[in-house]
């Protein structure tokens, strides 16, 4: 047994280099704001003015808490640490806004087995310029030295953002009619879900991160680093967009297709959606290949190149296309929607193809995804 007095630094938390980190990253931090902000980096708690929220008639507060999954391993493998913050800032804000609301401030919360100031410092640049395209004021956060734990070279990293919504605007299954269609928006690929099955699959195949892929143009690596899209403005302006009156949301993450549209569809709902409108981008084909992964369990795991689906008016859609289509992001009519008895009464149901119902604890509509995929 040593005399050796017992300190905190030797036991392994850096005090110091987790002061040198916030030192590093507030620069990032302070673009990440908006004028309701009070108060700046360092205080105890993020303080936002609520005096607008005050005004509106009936404002509902909308919350979401998320992280990024095995995609961190990449991140980690790579030593490349400054886009992780686009894939946690988009999985939090953008599932606020499936229910219309405006994502207001975002916390963020990190843990590693050893402080390296220059790598949080990335980490949080990631995630201040990810809130400041998103326009969400990143309020606070923690960084936490967990050694013991996690190697040092480890981290992981969540979020939580709050947003609102008047309540005569909340979007939903309550707004769902029949006749309705689904406008697909494009993903900007794997974004941050079934990580922990494209690693298994690229290395049961032996496959490299430096391994340049031909079909992706750059290496494995930088593909599966692809940062996930962030869609909080431009379903903004699509919401707000006159004539157009979009009536649900989905983001697709994990789950896939089908099951996070069913959880937007009222009970007594069906939504038919055709393969035959899109090419999953070549990451997803080869992910699908290398593994030899059944069709049924890749479309329950990737977004097979859809981050976002949108139910509105069928005479809107070719708006909500071209307002999508102007803010870069590909669109395109993907199905439609009919209430049940309708759908088996016109020959809407394509025989013996599974139909899923609801997700996630949630008894909504139901949805089947017909058709092949045009090959690339």
């Amino acid at each position: 047994m040593s005399d050796a007095p017992i300190t905190y630094a030797s036991a392994g938390v850096d005090v110091e280099a987790g002061d040198k980190a916030v030192e590093l990253m507030k620069a990032s931090v302070r673009r990440a704001t908006r004028p309701e902000v009070v108060g700046g980096l360092g205080g105890f708690a993020g303080m936002f003015d609520a005096s607008a929220i005050a005004r509106m008639t009936r404002p509902i507060l909308a919350t979401s808490t998320d992280g990024v999954g095995t995609k961190v391993a990449i991140a980690q493998a790579l030593d490349v640490h400054d886009t992780i913050g686009f894939d946690l800032v988009g999985m939090v804000v953008d599932d606020i806004v499936v229910c219309g609301a405006e994502p207001l401030f975002m916390t963020d919360y990190i843990a590693t087995g050893k402080v390296v100031p220059e790598r949080i410092a990335a980490i949080v640049g990631g995630i201040a310029r990810a809130c400041e395209e998103a326009g969400v004021a990143l309020v606070g956060g923690e960084t936490a030295e967990h050694p013991g734990l996690l190697h040092p070279d480890e981290y992981d990293v969540a979020g939580a953002a709050t947003g609102v919504v008047e309540y005569a605007a909340v979007l939903g299954p309550q707004r769902v009619a029949d006749g309705d269609v689904v406008v697909a928006l494009a993903s900007s690929g794997l974004h941050s879900n079934g990580y922990s099955l494209v690693r298994r699959v690229v290395s049961s195949a032996g496959w490299e991160l430096d391994r340049h892929v031909e079909d992706f143009g750059r290496t494995l690596g930088e593909e599966l680093l692809e940062p996930t899209r962030i869609y909080t403005k431009p379903l903004l302006e699509l919401i707000a967009t006159d004539g157009v009156d979009v009536h649900a949301l989905s983001h697709v993450t994990g789950g896939g297709l089908a099951a996070n549209l069913a959880r937007v569809l009222p009970t007594g709902m069906f939504a038919r959606v055709d393969r035959s409108t899109w090419t999953p981008p070549a990451v997803f084909r080869t992910v699908q290949d290398l593994g030899r992964v059944p069709q049924a369990d890749i479309e329950r795991t990737l977004n097979q190149g859809i981050g976002f689906v949108a139910v509105l008016p069928a005479d809107q859609a070719d708006r909500a296309i071209e307002v999508s289509e102007a803010r870069g992001i590909a669109a395109w009519r993907l199905g439609e929607v009919a209430t049940e008895e309708r759908a088996h009464a016109g020959g809407l149901v394509a025989d013996g193809v599974e139909i899923v119902r609801g997700a996630k604890g949630v008894d909504g509509g139901a949805v089947q995804v017909v058709g092949e995929h045009p090959t690339a």
